[in-house]
């Protein structure tokens, strides 16, 4: 396991030490040891059923761990759970709604369990979010669902936001809508932690991100790093066909041969792949940008395919 800390912080935001919890004999998360800093946009990433909800639920107080510790603020989540929730804005995974009440009973309903409900924020990201709120909860949408939660964690004023796959049910507009949202956020100096499996989304906005698989988490690393180390795929046109066995290049796998078409991964020294590039016979290539989505599967293989 890698853990990368940042220089000259304070007290971390949200603090695991061996955060553990079983369900039975079936694992949730284990030995979990995280610390984000305050203003930073953490992203916590796997596929479904990975662990990330449980980490939430845990972190939230809403169950309780098999062994490990957690705090918010400085706080121990199982001795003052509801000062942190005065402090924190959660979007979940499962949106569930009062079905007879309207988008608005619901947020007055929400905004009186905190001391900072301001209706003039409420009223700003309704229509940034074009929610009709006089409606009532059983006529929306999932996206509509989606949209009236996220209002109700940001209208508070949170220090802290925890946000479990909230772009689940948006459209495009709306998606770059909250991304803006959260950015905002972040510069005024809130944290965010963000569950996602959607590596685009992680990629755009997170400062770190950590990736989490069968429980366990795999590494933690800035963004911005994370983007020297990833895989990055090219596609090579030769000018006649060679086998495979004659395409002898360093630090890169032969995906594909198919005609004159090579697909290859590469991971190795760029510079030195290019000059081996020019012994061969290549009429054209493609070299896109590097993704989190060939790294991540780096850490996955053949598990997501």
């Amino acid at each position: 396991m890698v853990i990368t800390y940042l220089k000259g912080r304070s007290v971390a935001v949200i603090k695991t030490v061996g955060l553990t919890k079983y369900y039975g004999k079936t694992r949730g998360i284990e030995d979990l040891n995280l610390e984000i800093d305050e203003g930073e946009i953490f992203g916590f990433l796997g596929p479904n059923g990975a662990g990330k909800t449980t980490t939430i639920r845990l972190l939230l107080n809403l169950i309780r761990p098999t062994r490990g510790s957690a705090h918010i603020f400085g706080i121990d989540i199982r001795h003052n759970s509801l000062e942190i929730r005065q402090r924190l804005g959660y979007v979940p995974g499962d949106v569930v709604l009062y079905d007879g009440m309207t988008g608005m009973d619901y947020l007055r309903l929400m905004g009186s369990f905190h001391r900072n409900h301001d209706g003039r924020r409420l009223r700003e990201l309704q229509e940034r979010l074009e929610l009709d709120l006089t409606r009532k909860a059983r006529t929306y949408s999932k996206g509509m669902k989606q949209k009236l939660v996220i209002i109700q964690a940001f209208m508070n004023d949170p220090e802290l936001l925890v946000l479990d796959e909230p772009t689940l049910g948006l459209d495009p507009l709306i998606q770059r809508q909250f991304y803006d949202l959260m950015l905002e956020e972040k510069s005024h100096g809130k944290t965010i932690f963000l569950s996602s499996h959607i590596l685009p989304e992680v990629e755009r906005v997170c400062d770190r991100v950590g990736i989490v698989r069968k429980g366990h988490l795999v590494d933690i690393e800035r963004v911005d790093t994370l983007k020297h180390r990833k895989v990055r795929r090219m596609e090579l046109i030769l000018s006649r066909e060679l086998a495979e066995d004659e395409i002898k290049l360093e630090g890169v796998d032969i995906l594909g041969v198919n005609g004159r078409r090579v697909e290859l991964r590469v991971h190795g020294d760029v510079p030195r792949l290019l000059e081996q590039l020019c012994q061969l016979p290549v009429e054209d290539m493609s070299f896109p940008e590097a993704s989190l989505e060939d790294t991540f599967m780096e850490f996955y293989g053949e598990e997501q395919t």
